[in-house]
Order: C-alpha cells, then structure tokens, then sequence
C-alpha cells in the first residue's frame, strides 16, 4: 500500500533461473539460511515496538536476542519487539548464522528545554504570518517549569500562562493497527497567551499610525515577537522565527486559482484534511496566510504557488439566476452562470448532490433542469449570507462521477451517467471501460516486501494481467497504468483516471502495516475508498471476496489515497491480503490461489456492475 511499507528487496540467496507466469519472467531463489528483509540496519521510528521480518530454512530455530521466535512451516517469521526510546539492538540466530540489527526510537512528543533556555523550534510563528484585525492572536513557546514568560509583539508586551497537558493525537495511519486513542503529551511545559491588534489610523502614533494614509501596502507589519524568559535570576530573549501581520480589510488581496484544480485544504500545511478541489480560475480575497499557505475568504487554505494575485483589491463576490442543464455524450452538464468564479463545495449524499456557492447571493427565479439518466429534480435554498446551495435529488443511490470546472464566469457541473450493459450473455462486460492500476514499480518503488524480499509490486502485476484477461474475455475494454515494472508516480496514475474517464477503477495491492503494527495477527482483504460515490464498490467487492474466497476480513476505510480521489468514475484500492504476515504470504505467492483470486474479482466486478447500472 502506497503510505505503508516500503523497503529493501532481497536481502540475499542464490539465483537458480527464472520461469515464465502469466506472460512475465519470475525469479526463483534458493532459500538463505538466514534472510532479514526489515528493518534495515540504523532504522528509525517513533511506535513503541517493531516487526522483524524474515524467513530461515524450516528445519532449526530463530532466536531474537536469546529467546525463540514462532514461524511458519515455510520459515517465515514477523514477530514483534517492545522499543525503548533511544538506541535497541537485535541480534538473529539461525545455526551459526548471527544478523544484528540497530532501531532507534524517536520521542513523539517536544522534549523539555536543557537548562534555562526555550524549546528548540517552539516560538510561535515558526513561519511568517498574517492574520484579520482584532482577531486573536495567540503566541507560545516551551519553557521549564516555573519560569516567567512573556512576549513582546508591536511595542505590546503580553504575559504568556504556563498551560495544562493537553492530549496527544496518534497519526491518521493509527486507525489501521487500531491504536488511535490519544495518549498524554510530553513532559515539556507550554506558555501561551492571545491578543488582538488592530490598525490605528487616526491617531498617527504607536507602532501602526506611521502607516496613516497610506492604503497601498496590502499587509500591516506587526514585527518580530520577541520572546523573555526569567527562571532562577537567569534572563533570555529570543526572537520567534517569524513575523506576524495583518492583512488589510480595504485593500485585500485577491488571487486567482492557476491549478487544474487547486487543492483546498482545511489547515496551513498537508497535514490538513483536504475539502473540495477548487476548479482552475477561482476567485477568492486573502484573510490570512502561514508560511507559503494562504487563508481565503471561503475558509479553505491553498499553497502560495497554485494561486497568482490579480489586479483587484474588492472581495469577489457574485449574483447567480436562472440555471440550465444540457446533454453530452455519457454526461449531464449543468451551466450556473455568475458574475464571477467564487469558490465551492460538493458534497455526495444517498441518491443526492449537493454543491454549495461560497460569496454568492442568489436571485433564482427559473430553472430548467429537467429529470434524465441521472437527475430527478434541483433544489436550492440561500443556506446563509454569501453561501447559495442547490441540491440534486437523484434517480439512483449509486452516483457514477462528476466533474467541475469554469468555463469563463460559468460554473459547469458535469453529472455522468450509468454506464450501458450490453445484455451480452456471453460478453456481459462489452461497452464497459475499466481502468485496473498494477500498484507501485520500478527500481525504487517495491511496496511491501514479503519473509523472502519478494515486493509488493510483482505479486500486483501478476494478478493485474491475470484480472485483465478475465475482463477482456467478459468483453470489457481494459486500460492499464502499466504493464511492466514501470516507475509511475501515483498522481500520474490518478489522473490518467481523470483523462481516460473509465466506468470504474481499481488499484490493485498488497497490505503492509506500519511499525506500531502485529505482522503476526493481522491478515485479510482491505478496501479502500474516498467518493461517496466509490462506497458501494469498496464495500460490495471486500465482502465478495471474503466471503467467496474464504479470506479473512481487514475492513473497509474511508481513506485519502491519491488513487481513491478521482471523481470521474468509483475508483477502489484493494488492499488482497498481507505480504509481511507469515502465513498469509504464502497464499500471495500461491499460483493456484491467485489464478482463483483473479477470477473471483472479475466475477465479482461483473455482478456489481449487474446489479447497480441496471435500471
């Protein structure tokens, strides 16, 4: 899987030659004696344990630092290892074959200030930023326990209080070793404080009135916050590493969207959630910035780099009236005509969509979008000052895609609809267009690796081309990402989905789990999907095939992947079982059970699709 595993290949072994399987070569190698594929040596982690995995001839015992460690019948091992914070050693035996390996485990919390001093990195801001007058502006740093802290920010001084623990967030990747319950923060002992500035004028005085008059400067410099530190008749200033501003409310800055499209984000870096990409030509005023983020009037934060300033200081705002839908080929496109392109949200509902029109009033008297393949009426409703909602009741529960975009001043929404059965008994599939994308590839991209150093990106090759023969001979058209051990970046991937516009898509893999993870436990078929409108696939191809292979469950996520995102068509990212887990690895590399596997897929695509674009 794309954000799991990624490691060394083989680490060892004699090659004996190759044979040919399912029209591509396989290496076959002799088993070493002793075989450790991950950690590598010198790895660093901030979970609390770590999996060793390996594989040894059967016949023997592995022992980790002394004590015997369970196998399977093939060899193949995973266990894992408590960590204590620093530097973990292990040694691996196997007859008189010795492998060591060193794991460091990082703190992840802030450690406490050595001495009279502030915490490395810990005065806010780190980078520069801007902010609305009169809103709070709250400024901290790490300090010991016990000192005075205070902070001096456009000739105001503001005291900072020492603050309660607060609670540790696990990253998002806990949710797949079910670990995400948050955990006490660090020792270390926080000071904070917030103010709210405001630019003075009249009074030509302080530290903004020599700005009085003059409107061309689009942001108010506040300065440098200089920090104070006094513990023990000891004093330290330090200033913060960035500045803070305000952002002027009568000369804003205004920017256009140049991505295609930009990617709206919840937050100032790409650890916040992602909301719904703004289409190429947005318009949109400036309200704050952090660093290379900038904050727009909507809400939603988008990098410097996907926007360019235009030659305006009004905010854009914009009247909408009457709405038209038109046919394409394979689509209904509905044209929202406006004064200007403002940003929007989108959200998929059951047998609804729902698109949201941010610094738009509405005067909307006259619609016509009639019912069709896909519309059964539009609603809408002026849900508070700036934002217009329309909302479409659908025929169906299952949505098929949608696309947005701006032509000019015009919002287009693009509504697919069901793809066309053939009722071909004999070519079911025929007219059916499916993209199946062959995870990871290449020389520096293997995904997971199994007990021997077998990668991820062979095993999903091979059940790719399998899955591919069986849909052609069903009659379905079949696009590849690749064919061969192809180095594809997966957002090239994903919008070779955008451009082709299949039916639906699938990303093929095998499941990994980060460090914190029980290689030993855990196994089965995991689905993975983004849309709304991908939910029904993932969940009716996991149960299928667990219940049709008798494999067991991994679950199915709602997950933010690169090959989950697109919104022409459901797009899935099957995860088929486990390349670390000992056991499950010799099903993945079983060629009996992947030819089943392939053929239980291909039947379960065909009833999905039975069942769902059939009216």
């Amino acid at each position: 899987m794309n954000t799991h595993l990624q490691i060394l290949g083989w680490g060892g072994g004699i090659l004996l030659g190759t044979v040919g399987m399912a029209g591509m070569a396989v290496t076959v190698r002799a088993e070493p004696p002793l075989n450790l594929v991950y950690p590598p040596d010198g790895h660093e982690t901030t979970a609390d344990q770590i999996f060793l995995i390996g594989t040894a001839a059967p016949d023997g015992e592995v022992t980790v630092n002394g004590q015997p460690i369970q196998r399977s019948a093939a060899g193949h091992f995973a266990p894992s290892f408590p960590l204590q914070l620093g530097e973990n050693m292990f040694t691996l035996r196997y007859g008189s074959e010795v492998l060591t390996r060193r794991v460091t485990r990082l703190a992840a919390t802030v450690a406490a200030p050595l001495g009279v001093a502030f915490g490395d990195g810990s005065l806010l801001p780190a980078v520069n930023t801007a902010r609305l007058p009169n809103l709070p502006i709250c400024l901290g740093a790490i300090a010991p326990a016990n000192a005075t802290v205070s902070v001096t920010l456009a000739g105001q001084t503001l005291p900072l209080a020492p603050q309660p623990s607060s609670a540790l967030l696990p990253p998002n990747s806990a949710v797949l070793t079910d670990r995400n319950q948050p955990s006490s923060d660090s020792l270390a002992q926080r000071y904070q404080g917030c103010a709210t500035f405001h630019p003075d004028f009249r009074s030509g005085s302080g530290p903004l009135g020599e700005l009085s008059g003059s409107m061309q400067r689009q942001n108010i410099p506040l300065g440098q916050p200089t920090y104070h530190l006094s513990l023990n008749g000891q004093v330290v200033r330090q200033q913060a590493a960035g500045t803070v501003e305000l952002v002027s409310v009568d000369a804003p800055q205004v920017v256009a969207v140049t991505a295609d499209p930009g990617t709206a984000r919840t937050g100032p870096s790409t650890d916040y959630s992602r909301l719904t990409p703004l289409p190429q030509g947005t318009q949109a005023s400036v309200i704050g910035s952090e660093g290379d983020w900038l904050q727009l009037d909507y809400g939603g934060w988008i990098r410097t780099r996907e926007t360019q300033a235009i030659a305006s200081t009004v905010p854009p705002r914009t009247l909408i009236r009457g709405i038209r839908s038109r046919q394409v080929r394979g689509w209904t496109e509905v044209v929202f005509p406006l004064q200007l392109p403002v940003p929007i949200s989108l959200q998929q509902g059951d047998r609804s969509l729902t698109l949201t029109l941010h610094n738009t009033t509405a005067q909307t008297d006259t619609i016509f979008v009639p019912a069709d393949a896909v519309i059964q009426r539009l609603d809408w409703q002026q849900l508070a000052p700036g934002q217009a909602q329309y909302t479409f009741n659908l025929k169906s529960a299952q949505q098929w895609g949608y696309k947005l975009r701006y032509e000019g001043t015009n919002l287009v929404l693009s509504l697919r609809h069901p793809p066309n059965l053939s009722g071909n008994r004999e070519q079911p599939l025929a007219g059916v267009r499916i993209l199946i994308d062959p995870g990871h590839g290449g020389p520096d991209d293997l995904g997971a690796v199994g007990p021997t150093g077998y990668p991820e990106k062979t095993a999903a090759l091979l059940l790719a081309n399998r899955l591919r023969d069986r849909l052609t001979a069903l009659g379905a058209t079949v696009i590849m990402t690749r064919e061969t051990d192809l180095d594809l970046d997966p957002n090239a991937r994903a919008a070779l989905i955008t451009q082709q516009e299949p039916d639906l898509a699938l990303s093929l893999h095998f499941n990994a789990l980060p460090d914190d993870g029980d290689a030993i436990n855990t196994s089965g078929i995991g689905s993975f999907w983004y849309q709304s409108q991908s939910s029904h696939l993932a969940q009716f191809l996991h149960d299928y095939l667990v219940e049709k292979l008798d494999r067991p469950s991994y679950g199915v996520f709602w997950n933010n992947l690169a090959l989950t995102r697109p919104t022409v068509a459901p797009a899935v990212l099957l995860e088929l079982g486990f390349m670390i887990s000992p056991t499950e690895f010799e099903w993945i590399t079983d060629i009996a059970a992947q030819e089943k596997l392939a053929d239980t897929l291909a039947n379960g695509i065909e009833t999905w699709l039975q069942t769902t674009a059939t009216p």
